[in-house]
């Protein structure tokens, strides 16, 4: 696990997170990797995250 992680708080409704939970489960990913792999996504589609894909891929593709 990469030392800069950091940790938050996130509300969100009950059918979002039984849909979230049911996708992770489809891909064979925890929900926490889950939204990182769906944030890194929409960042890296936007041109927003700059850092090498080979760092990101690695971290995001890890499935748990």
């Amino acid at each position: 696990m990469a030392k800069d992680k950091k940790s938050f708080v996130l509300r969100i409704n009950g059918e979002t997170m039984s849909a979230l939970e049911k996708w992770a489960a489809d891909e064979f990913r925890s929900v926490n990797g889950q939204l990182e792999w769906l944030i890194t996504d929409a960042l890296k589609k936007t041109g927003r995250f700059k850092v090498a894909d080979d760092a990101v891929d690695e971290n995001v593709n890890e499935k748990k």
